[in-house]
């Protein structure tokens, strides 16, 4: 065996073990202890410090856990990744499709299923109702920013790391109607967290309006939304509420579903 193949298992094997011990640290996490600390994980999976922290240190970037200003470990929902999101949103997409026909068959509006990736909110699924528009500038595999559109800002308002990007980014124009002043967002990201509903008009397509709830798994953490989209004067006044509290409703239930499922 050549002298190159000996360094190519022996990366191998380190790769392989790299892997083990990241498993082995995220195993520890569980419903009973979703916070552990740097010490904590190096006592009990024994382990030396550097190599926990490094491996930990990777899993914040990855978006897997999230570090707190204690320095404790959390460990998150969903991944930031596009791959994990389609992973996460198979299971995901089949336990919603009853809510978003359900919509789209009351309302007549496009009934929609987003997720959370690094590059913005992932359309997965949707449903057209009955009304003429059809909003084929977001079909499945969009992807959204997360300042503009009513799904994606609920996401920044029920997720602290997307809102930290988010804020700390810079916020295009797409109408009149867009939040571009990081102050207002902040405020209005506040009000949407408050009310647990996303509003959104003519701000990221004219003349279109809609109203998205966050779909929360296992400790509260943001997995996806529902959302509804359609005419502006269709989400103004009573009509508008009617729409609001469907979509809630229906984010409630599948998050009811999630959390049973331990996503």
């Amino acid at each position: 065996m050549t002298q190159e193949a000996l360094q190519d298992g022996s990366a191998g094997r380190e790769t392989v073990t790299s892997v083990l011990r990241a498993c082995q640290l995220l195993s520890h996490f569980s419903a009973d202890r979703p916070v552990i600390t740097l010490a904590e994980l190096t006592a009990t999976t024994g382990l030396n410090k550097p190599t926990v922290h490094r491996l930990m240190s990777s899993f914040v970037e990855a978006g897997w856990v999230h570090r707190e200003h204690t320095g404790a470990y959390r460990i998150r929902m969903p991944v930031f990744t596009i791959g994990a999101a389609a992973l996460a949103g198979f299971d995901l997409r089949t336990e919603a499709r009853p809510e978003l026909e359900a919509l789209a068959q009351r309302f007549g509006d496009t009934a929609f299923l987003m997720v959370p990736s690094d590059a913005g909110a992932v359309c997965i699924d949707r449903v057209e109702g009955g009304k003429p528009m059809a909003l084929a500038a977001i079909s499945v595999g969009s992807v959204l920013p997360f300042h503009a559109a009513a799904a994606p800002v609920a996401m920044a308002a029920f997720d602290p790391e997307i809102r930290r990007r988010v804020l700390k980014g810079r916020l295009e124009a797409f109408t009149e109607e867009t939040h571009i002043d990081p102050a207002a967002l902040a405020s209005h990201l506040e009000r949407v967290r408050t009310e647990g509903i996303s509003r959104s008009q003519d701000d990221y397509l004219r003349g279109v309006s809609a109203v998205a709830a966050p779909v929360l798994g296992q400790y509260g953490a943001l997995v996806g939304t529902i959302s509804l989209g359609g005419h502006s004067e269709d989400f103004a006044g009573a009509e508008g509420e009617a729409r609001a509290e469907a979509v809630r409703a229906a984010a409630d239930r599948l998050s009811t579903t999630v959390r049973a499922s331990r996503l």
